[in-house]
């Protein structure tokens, strides 16, 4: 009698680094649906959300802090600022430079950008209680941490291409 080795093997199991990135990518895909309502991708959100909480920063800090080529940030705060949503202002300090700050409409926006990150929080973490996750997000932090990621910065925006009409993104 002939044993079907294939049917007795077990699963392939999965570690957290595949769970993680499983949960990573449903939840992306979720936020980006989520938001496009507001005509917003994810990295503008995530701009938006950036200038809020350091208004007046150079282009290059910026295009820094997010690990985009200069080149690359350009034309994707260009999107934003021909959409009334941030506004470029001379640097006091360095008139060779622009200061970037949200507008009123960018501040209006941002407040229903907040609304839909707190929805799409609760829905992804439901079936966790406070302290689970409490638990987890220390636990996750720490693994940004030793992975040495950016907090707040997601590592998507190093190969972030400008978005150009006509092209899907």
């Amino acid at each position: 009698m002939s044993v079907n080795r294939e049917s007795e093997s077990p699963a392939p199991r999965m570690g957290a680094a595949f769970l993680l990135a499983q949960l990573g990518a449903h939840g992306a895909e979720l936020f980006a649906r989520r938001i496009a309502e507001l005509e917003l991708t994810p990295a503008q959100a995530g701009l938006l959300r950036l200038l809020a909480g350091a208004p007046g920063r150079s282009q290059r800090e910026l295009a820094d802090d997010l690990g985009m080529p200069a080149s690359r940030f350009v034309p994707f705060a260009d999107e934003l600022e021909g959409r009334g949503l941030i506004e470029r202002r001379r640097n006091a300090s360095d008139r060779r430079q622009y200061a970037l700050h949200l507008t009123d409409q960018g501040l209006g926006l941002l407040a229903e950008l907040r609304k839909a990150g707190a929805a799409h929080e609760q829905e992804m973490c439901q079936a966790l209680s406070p302290e689970e996750r409490r638990q987890l997000m220390g636990l996750l932090g720490r693994m940004a941490e030793q992975q040495q990621l950016t907090l707040g910065v997601h590592p998507g925006y190093r190969s972030l291409r400008a978005h150009r009409p006509g092209r899907a993104q």
